[in-house]
């Protein structure tokens, strides 16, 4: 099971991937926003319904109300903290 900076990276890839980010950062943007026009990922909100069923599907994690997707989906750290917080363990 990743954590940290692992999961901070699969995060990054992943999103990269699902959501056909255009011109992509390299490296991970672990506290860089992922909405708007400062995001290096440029993610939308259709990305964002993409990301929410993403990641039940692929950490196994759900994000259950519109209140909670804006303060998970901040950025990477945000994101990945929400996960190794909510996820069952194996």
């Amino acid at each position: 099971m990743l954590s940290g900076n692992d999961l901070i990276a699969d995060l990054h890839t992943w999103i990269i991937t699902a959501c056909a980010v255009v011109d992509p950062p390299a490296e991970p943007q672990a506290d860089a926003l992922l909405f708007g026009d400062q995001s290096p990922y440029g993610i939308d909100s259709l990305d964002a319904m993409e990301i929410v069923v993403g990641v039940q599907k692929r950490y196994g994690v759900r994000i259950d109300s519109q209140e909670t997707s804006r303060r998970v989906l901040t950025s990477l750290r945000t994101l990945a903290a929400y996960i190794e917080t909510n996820r069952t363990p194996t």
